[in-house]
Order: C-alpha cells, then sequence, then structure tokens
C-alpha cells in the first residue's frame, strides 16, 4: 500500500526498534493501551502479544480497514476506533487507557500530544512515541535554548520526558526526509494543568514572538494591565528583558499563578 504524505505516514518496519519500544513500555497485563495511527498493525500484534488488558487503536486511512478489521474479530481485546486523532473524543474510550504507544504521524505531532495530556487527570500518565527527531529534540530542550516551546515547558511542569533512541530514517518504509526518536513522557504531577486554558493561553502568548521581550509579548493577557504585568515579572524576580525561552519552568509557573489569582 502507497503511504500517504497527508496523513503523515511512514511505516516502521525495524523490527530490533520494534522490540525496544515493547521492552521500554513494560506491559502487564493490567495495562490498558492507546496506539494512534497502527496502519498495517506491526506495532498492534506487538503489543497485543503482550496479553495486556486492552488494546484501543484510531485509524484514520479507511484503506486500511479490511486487514485492521479481520485483526479486530481475531482479538477480543483489541478495539479499532475511525477517526481523526487530533479532534477524537477520548472520553468515549472504555475501560480508558493508562498508556499511550504511538508511531504518531509527523503533521499531527504537537497538537495531539497537547490534546493526549489533558487526561492525565484521567491516569492517562505514560507515553512512549516514535517522533520526528526535531521535535523529540523541542520537548526535551532546556532553558535559554532556541529550540524551548510550549509544550516541552507543560511535560517539565507535569513530569519529565527522555529521549530514549535516536532512529535513523532507514527504519521506515517510505524512507522519511528525516531521522526520528523514541520519546518516553511520564506524568507525575499537575494533572489537571491543561483542564484550565490559562496555562497555554500564556505559554503561547509568550512564545508568539520570539524575537520580543516576554513583557511586550504578554501585554493584554488575560485583561492584565501594563502595571500589574510589571508587579508579577518583580514580585517573581524575572529580569524584565527576558524571552519566552529563556525562563525555567519554575519562573513560568510563578507568572501562571499570579496571573491565575
Amino acid at each position: 500500500m502507497i503511504a500517504l504524505k497527508r496523513f503523515g505516514q511512514n511505516f516502521l518496519v525495524d523490527k530490533n526498534i520494534l522490540s525496544l519500544i515493547i521492552s521500554r513500555a513494560e506491559l502487564n497485563s493490567n495495562d490498558c493501551v492507546l496506539e494512534i495511527g497502527p496502519g498495517h498493525g506491526v506495532l498492534t500484534r506487538a503489543l497485543l502479544a503482550e496479553k495486556i488488558y486492552c488494546l484501543h487503536a484510531i485509524e484514520l486511512d479507511e484503506r486500511l480497514r479490511p486487514e485492521l478489521e479481520e485483526l479486530e474479530k481475531n482479538e477480543k481485546n483489541f478495539n479499532l476506533h475511525w477517526g481523526d486523532a487530533v479532534k477524537f473524543d477520548y472520553n468515549s474510550l472504555n475501560p480508558f487507557p493508562n498508556k499511550v504507544i504511538a508511531n504518531i504521524p509527523y503533521n499531527i505531532t504537537t497538537p495531539l500530544i497537547w490534546n493526549l495530556l489533558k487526561f492525565s487527570s484521567r491516569g492517562l500518565k505514560y507515553f512512549l512515541f516514535m517522533l520526528q527527531k526535531e521535535a523529540a529534540l523541542r520537548i526535551i530542550a532546556e532553558p535559554d535554548t532556541k529550540e524551548r516551546y510550549p509544550l516541552g515547558v507543560t511535560i517539565e511542569a507535569m513530569g519529565q520526558a527522555a529521549i530514549v533512541k535516536n532512529v535513523s530514517k532507514k527504519c521506515f518504509r517510505p524512507i522519511p526526509d528525516v531521522d526520528s526518536a523514541v520519546v518516553e513522557i511520564k506524568i507525575e504531577k499537575n494533572f489537571d494543568l491543561l483542564n484550565n486554558s490559562l496555562w497555554s493561553g500564556l505559554l503561547h502568548k509568550g512564545f508568539a514572538h520570539r524575537r520580543k521581550t516576554l513583557i511586550n509579548n504578554l501585554k493584554g493577557f488575560n485583561n492584565i494591565s501594563d502595571i500589574k504585568l510589571h508587579e508579577i515579572f518583580e514580585s517573581a524576580d524575572i529580569n524584565k528583558n527576558i524571552r519566552a525561552e529563556d525562563l525555567t519552568c519554575g519562573q513560568w509557573q510563578k507568572i501562571f499563578f499570579q496571573v491565575r489569582d
């Protein structure tokens, strides 16, 4: 089957990388796993072989329906769902997953992860993703680096992320233009953080114009006056000439707490 560029399809064919993913996830009989974009079911079959409690898979490409529905028919703990993973109603999943393991289509990486993190409060706290290497580096980027961006700050505020393995583009068919990386995300705190749109709004406003100082980017945010904004920076001991990518996670949280209150 020809992979479609509009779906961001690149199918993993390297069995060593597949084994690493399964091993790293430390699956057991209590795990309910969510897979995004099962494709031809290579990772799907490997997950089911681990005798997990259940597996939900969300696929958009209708051309894959015959082989995936055949797999669903033969696996009683496999639940297949059709639709756009970014727009999918995850609250409808029953039982609800506690882990996500997926080779994410590169064109939906950021909006999908933002969406999935919202369900940490429901117990979705472990993520093992195959991502474009550039996206992986942004997720783990430290302060004072150009790769720093809102999603990475958010994951740091909620837990931790690490690159488990860099993956050559030769491990996929068709071969993409870029290398990939396996990224592990563990959510350990602030499970309700993204249930408040103020946090993501603050970060996206702050990073909107990278050449501007953060205080200039935040002007007018949440109807805060310039005087109040300067007071917030002063009380949080944040330099008024600082740019968004230079802040630590702790400094972002200090601003958030005062804006929220």
